[in-house]
């Protein structure tokens, strides 16, 4: 059954939301000032959005040390890929489709970092060394061509608290071995074997 309330078209979303004020433009830029480039270098973890006809949307966080991510100029980023699940979703997007949405996150810092552009991957072997870490080079790296940056305002983590240690629940995990052992029919065995694997990944196979 059709939703009577949907909302198709930006006449009627404008009714709810309505138009931005025309200062707001202002902080929309078009490369990497200098304040954006200090937050990349501060923010140790990124949300990567991409999407495909062919594969459909994906989003995917990456971390690593604080500044992990290079600024090579004020129109590119460079993106080092570590050892990971190996599904490569957004990868696959980026050779179908080039654009990228980028959010950078640091710490105890309210307001967030969007960056929006066009990507392509590469292997270039000097790339990769400089993106090193522990002495490994990256396994390829993400070339972001900035089209658009901005830092979005704090109001999301300040209504969810993110940053409060206090509004944290306890105890919460994600039971990845539990949930994989239900889909194999499997019992509480197979879910620790599970667990003990993918913590021992953890410690051994991050770099």
């Amino acid at each position: 059954m059709s939703d009577p309330h949907a909302i198709e078209s930006e006449e009627q979303l404008r009714e709810l939301i309505e138009p931005p004020n025309p200062v707001i433009q202002t902080k929309l830029f078009e490369s990497i000032d200098p304040f954006a480039k200090r937050f990349i270098e501060h923010a140790p973890i990124i949300m990567v959005a991409t999407g495909s006809p062919e594969h459909g949307l994906d989003v995917s966080p990456k971390g690593d040390a604080p500044g992990f991510v290079e600024v090579e100029s004020e129109k590119i980023l460079l993106i080092p890929e570590r050892p990971g699940n190996k599904l490569a979703y957004g990868f696959r997007n980026i050779l179908a489709n080039a654009q990228i949405g980028l959010i950078f996150i640091v710490p105890g810092v309210k307001e967030t970092l969007r960056v929006n552009g066009r990507a392509e991957l590469t292997r270039d072997p000097e790339v990769l060394e400089r993106l090193s870490a522990r002495n490994k080079p990256a396994l390829l790296a993400t070339r972001v061509h900035v089209e658009e940056s901005f830092f979005h305002c704090g109001k999301a983590f300040i209504r969810s608290k993110l940053w409060k240690p206090d509004s944290w629940p306890e105890g919460m995990k994600a039971d990845l071995g539990k949930q994989l052992a239900a889909r194999m029919k499997a019992g509480d065995d197979v879910a620790r074997e599970i667990e003990t694997s993918l913590e021992k990944n953890y410690d051994e196979e991050l770099y």
